[in-house]
Formats: C-alpha cells, structure tokens, sequence
C-alpha cells in the first residue's frame, strides 16, 4: 500500500502496532481454556499485526507478529516459550498481504479482505496452531480443532472490518500529513 522503504515515521507507526499487539493479544482478549491449555482466544491481538502486513508489505507483518509475539512472551508468559508460536504470529502477518497482493486497489475491499485474512488465519492459527499443540503438549487435533474453527469464525469478519475502516482513516490521515 505505502512505500517499500520504510521511513522514521513508519517505523514508529510499526513500534505501535508492536506495543498494540502485545495490549490487546496478552491482556485484551478473552481466553477460554481447555484443561491446561488455552484454546479458543477472542480479541483483536491479530488485528495489528495483519493491518502491518496489509499497510507496509509481508516482511514488515512479519517482523510485528514475531517482536509482538516474544516481547508479549517476556512480559506476559502464558506458559513456556514455544518458537512454533511465533512462526504462527510472524504468518499471521505474511499471508493476508501475499493474497492481496495481484490487487492494484489502494484499500482492498471487504470480501478481499475477508478472503485474505480468512485463508491467513485458517493456515496459522486453526491448522499451525492446532498442529503445534497436537506435537507439542500431545493435544489431539480433534479437540482444538472445532474450538479453533469457532474463533476463527467469529474473528475473521471482525478483523476485515476494523482493517478496511483502518486503512480507510490511516490513508486519508497519511496522506493529508505529507
């Protein structure tokens, strides 16, 4: 959407979806727990990382979900820390701005980006995700699966909606700044 180089002011604009990231994925969301282990997370934690994505290109998505990801882990463990996890945040905000990448459109519509974020959070979060636990702490599939499914539903359209009226704010501000 905006330039590949990336200036002062993107830079700092990137630190604060980091510090975001961290608000709303660590303290802001609602957790549900399946024994141990948390399985089903409502919340906007996603949504900075994937607006980076979108806004300034997949390698810049990415660096935001991984600081995000093991500077949240620092201040906020939720068990150990656990690099599949942040290979999962890191794709959260590679995959959407590959999709969207062949459109021209400077602000993608609502079904580019529900079909974007959608095919995004279905390989990290319910397919990697659900992976990872399944290898890791011995969780069948079977169970987190559904659960992960379920959040997802609930948050995909969610998310493409706060990142098309997002972007829709952040270019007329952007440009009007320049």
């Amino acid at each position: 959407m905006f330039n590949e180089k990336i200036h002062t002011r993107e830079l700092v604009f990137l630190a604060s979806l980091i510090s975001l990231n961290i608000v709303l994925s660590r303290i802001a969301s609602i957790k549900i727990a399946i024994g141990s282990i948390e399985s089903i997370r409502i919340g906007f934690g996603a949504l900075p990382v994937i607006l980076s994505g979108i806004m300034f290109g997949p390698i810049a998505g990415g660096i935001v979900g991984s600081i995000g990801d093991i500077v949240g882990y620092y201040i906020n463990p939720l068990g150990p820390y656990m690099p599949h996890f942040t290979l999962t945040a890191a794709l959260t905000g590679i995959i959407p701005p590959l999709i969207l990448k062949p459109i021209k459109a400077p602000i993608p519509s609502l079904w580019q980006l529900l079909i974007a974020i959608g095919v995004g959070q279905f390989i990290s979060s319910v397919i990697l995700v659900s992976y990872f636990l399944q290898i890791l702490f011995k969780i069948p599939i079977v169970t987190t699966l559904p659960s992960k499914v379920i959040g997802e539903v609930i948050n995909v359209p969610i998310y493409a909606l706060f990142t098309q009226m997002l972007l829709k704010k952040i270019n007329m501000i952007y440009f009007k700044a320049r």
